[in-house]
């Protein structure tokens, strides 16, 4: 299964414009960004799904608490609508939960702070919010599958908390859908790749989800073109493979990129790159989904990498 990557709905900053203009920045940018040709575009280029961002504030639309502004709901809707209409699928990815679970700006931190999964309160907040998400979408028949959460990370989210929310939120979606696929990411940082298969493997319809980039690790920092190349089909594939067994839930690379550290690199090499992550990632039983459909960075614009020949699906 081919998927395309995340549509840039809910990443919520202002950009130097200032938190009174937000509402202002955010309507035309959810007005103008992704619009309905493009999954009319995603739908004639070999693709069959969009994994979709919220944040939980969306949950409160149309007035979230500050300084969050209304409207990213509307935006989903649109996007269920335009799925439906080029027969395609949708992930729900909750990459925003209540407190953050990474401290990373695009979880909703604006400090580096990470407080989900320190209270009870944040793990029910964000069942709410997955109850929510699935309530409304799941008579839609472009609803695929529901991500719990993206990327929590380690230590600061224990594998207690996770694992505990992680079985409140499959709990929460099989309350409105007994065939939506349920999304559970793998921690980022110190953990085991199979940390979640004693809890996912009871699960039904259940899949883990593993990011793999040949970036941010200092290893790549000084790799040559071919070592990433190696790596992706030797260590990304026995990755990949320790992850996917033929009784446990399936296994999803729900984040890749053809971008790595080599300079210099031409078209024919990221090619190369890209053609490698796809051969291997496509290995996944739950397919792939690129980071992302659009994005100023034209090698992280899926949009401009087939426009440009440098992907080809």
């Amino acid at each position: 299964m081919k998927m395309t990557g995340r549509l840039e709905g809910e990443f919520q900053v202002t950009n130097g414009y200032g938190p009174e203009n937000a509402p202002q920045v955010m309507r035309e940018h959810w007005r103008t960004f992704i619009v309905e040709k493009d999954f009319e575009f995603i739908s004639q280029n070999g693709l069959n799904a969009v994994r979709i961002p919220v944040g939980w504030w969306i949950a409160s639309d149309p007035t979230p608490p500050p300084p969050f502004v209304g409207g990213s709901l509307q935006a989903l809707d649109n996007a269920f609508q335009w799925a439906k209409k080029y027969g395609l699928k949708v992930i729900i990815d909750l990459h925003a939960a209540p407190g953050s679970q990474n401290g990373w700006e695009h979880s909703g931190s604006r400090d580096s702070s990470q407080e989900w999964g320190k209270t009870d309160e944040t793990i029910t907040q964000t069942v709410a919010v997955i109850d929510f998400l699935t309530s409304r979408y799941a008579k839609s028949p472009s609803l695929y599958a529901v991500e719990l959460i993206n990327q929590p990370l380690s230590p600061g989210a224990t594998l207690s908390s996770v694992i505990e929310y992680y079985k409140a939120g499959y709990a929460a979606v099989r309350r409105h859908t007994s065939t939506a696929f349920v999304v559970m990411s793998n921690r980022l940082g110190p953990m085991e790749p199979r940390e979640l298969f004693p809890m996912a493997s009871g699960f039904k319809r259940s899949v883990i989800d593993v990011h793999y980039y040949n970036l941010f690790e200092d290893k790549f920092n000084n790799m040559t073109l071919q070592q990433n190349i190696d790596f992706v089909y030797n260590n990304r594939s026995s990755q990949l493979n320790y992850v996917t067994t033929s009784n446990g839930p399936l296994t999803f690379v729900g984040e890749w990129v053809a971008e790595w550290q080599v300079v210099g690199a031409g078209k024919e090499d990221y090619q190369r790159l890209a053609e490698a992550q796809m051969e291997v990632y496509g290995r996944a039983s739950f397919g792939w989904a690129y980071w992302t459909l659009k994005n100023v960075n034209k090698h992280w614009s899926l949009e401009w990498m087939i426009n440009n020949g440098y992907i080809k699906l």
